[in-house]
C-alpha cells in the first residue's frame, strides 16, 4: 500500500512539474540568433548518473539560460516537456536536439510501457537533431517508438580522460568492480559476481569483489546474506553510494569492471573503468559491445525485451578467471580505448557543430 501511494504522489508531482515546464515555454520560448544558449527541458545536473551527469558534463560547456534560451536540449529518459511545450517550440523555430538513450520495454518496467514509450516518441520525432548514445539506441528507438526521418548521429557518452585516468597497480588479490545503482531488478549484477567470487576461490585465484554504489533495501539484504552464505565476508566491499568527484578512486581500488546487466544501451561506468584501465567482463547485449569491443570479455547472452536474460554462473566464472589472468594487458588496451574514442573534448565539440548549425540555419529562414 505504501509503495501505491509514493507511485501516486511521484506521478502527480511529475504533472504538475511537467504542467509548469510547459507554461514556461509558453511565456519564454523564442528563436534568438547568436551563441548557443541552453534550456535542458526540465532536466537537473547532479553526480547520481544517468542524465544528472549528462547535464552536468554539458552545462560545464553549455551553461543553462532558462530566460533567454535559443536551443532546446532534450534527453529521453529525463521526457519532461509536454508535447503542447514541444509543439510551441516547433511553431517559434526553437532549434530542439534530443539525446536518445533507451526505451521502455517489459523486461525492466513494470508499468504502462507502451504509454511510456508514446510519450517519448514525441519528443524523438520533434527534435530537430537526434544524437543517439549507441548503434543498439538507434536500432531499438526506430523498433519502439516509430522510424525517425529527420537528420541524427551516433555518439557515444563520453568522459574527461583527464580526470579518469589510471594509477601504478599495487600488490594486491586481483579485485573485480561492480558499480552503479542497484534496484531489485538489477541485483544480479551483485548475486551474481558473490557467487562467481566464490568459485574463483574455490579455484585457488585469490580474488576479491568490490560494489560501489547505492543499493535498495532488498539488494542490500540480498547482499548480505548472499556473501554470509558464501563465506566472503572478508573478501567483498559494499562501498556504499559515491560521487563523481571520487568516482577515479574507487575505480584504481579495482582491476577488472563487470557489467553484466542486459541491453545497457550506453554505461558511463563502462566508458569510466575502461578509462581507468579497467577492462571490462560485460553482456555481450546492449551497446556495451560498442564500447568495450575487443578489449574486454563478452559473454553471450541472448536479446530479450521480455525478460531480463543474465549471464550464465558457468560462463561467468570462467570468463571471470580468464580475465584474472589477462587483465594486465587488456588493461592498457582498455585506457587507450577509451581517450581515443570516448574522451570529452570531441563530444562537446561535435555537440558545438550541431548547435551553431542549427541556429545558422533558423537564422537565415
Amino acid at each position: 500500500m505504501q509503495g501505491k501511494r509514493d507511485s501516486l504522489l511521484k506521478s502527480l508531482l511529475r504533472g504538475a512539474y511537467r504542467r509548469a515546464l510547459g507554461l514556461q515555454v509558453s511565456l519564454r520560448a523564442r528563436a534568438r540568433a547568436g551563441e548557443p544558449r541552453l534550456f535542458y527541458g526540465g532536466a537537473r545536473a547532479g553526480s547520481g548518473g544517468g542524465p544528472l551527469v549528462k547535464v552536468a558534463r554539458l552545462q560545464a560547456a553549455f551553461p543553462e539560460d532558462r530566460r533567454h534560451y535559443n536551443l532546446v536540449y532534450l534527453l529521453s529518459n529525463a521526457p519532461y516537456l509536454p508535447a503542447s511545450a514541444l509543439a510551441t517550440l516547433k511553431a517559434r523555430g526553437v532549434p530542439m536536439v534530443l539525446n536518445q538513450n533507451g526505451i521502455f520495454y517489459p523486461a525492466w518496467f513494470d508499468g504502462d510501457w507502451q504509454a511510456r514509450n508514446a510519450d517519448m516518441a514525441q519528443a524523438y520525432h520533434a527534435a530537430d537533431h537526434v544524437f543517439w548514445q549507441s548503434a543498439f539506441c538507434r536500432r531499438f528507438a526506430d523498433e519502439h517508438l516509430g522510424r525517425r526521418q529527420g537528420p541524427g548521429e551516433i555518439l557515444f557518452n563520453a568522459i574527461d580522460t583527464a580526470h579518469f585516468t589510471p594509477t601504478p597497480r599495487p600488490e594486491r588479490p586481483v579485485t573485480f568492480l561492480v558499480a552503479g545503482k542497484i534496484e531489485h531488478h538489477l541485483y544480479p549484477r551483485v548475486g551474481d559476481a558473490v557467487m562467481a567470487l566464490a568459485g574463483l576461490r574455490k579455484q585457488g585465484i585469490a580474488a576479491r569483489l568490490i560494489v560501489a554504489g547505492s543499493l535498495d533495501d532488498e539488494s542490500a539484504r540480498r547482499a548480505e546474506a548472499d556473501i554470509a552464505r558464501f563465506g566472503l565476508d572478508t573478501e567483498v566491499d559494499l562501498t556504499g553510494p559515491y560521487i563523481q568527484a571520487v568516482a577515479p578512486a574507487i575505480y584504481r581500488r579495482a582491476d577488472i569492471y563487470l557489467m553484466t546487466k542486459p541491453n545497457d544501451p550506453c554505461p558511463n561506468t563502462v566508458l569510466e573503468a575502461m578509462a581507468c584501465g579497467l577492462p571490462v567482463v560485460y553482456s555481450a547485449t546492449g551497446g556495451v559491445p560498442e564500447l568495450a569491443g575487443e578489449t574486454g570479455w563478452p559473454l553471450a547472452v541472448e536479446e530479450s525485451t521480455q525478460t531480463m536474460i543474465w549471464p550464465l554462473a558457468g560462463p561467468l566464472t570462467e570468463t571471470m578467471a580468464a580475465a584474472a589472468r589477462g587483465y594486465a594487458e587488456r588493461g592498457a588496451a582498455a585506457r587507450a580505448r577509451a581517450v581515443e574514442r570516448f574522451d570529452i573534448a570531441p563530444w562537446i565539440a561535435r555537440h558545438r557543430a550541431v548547435f551553431e548549425d542549427l541556429l545558422s540555419r533558423g537564422s537565415k529562414s
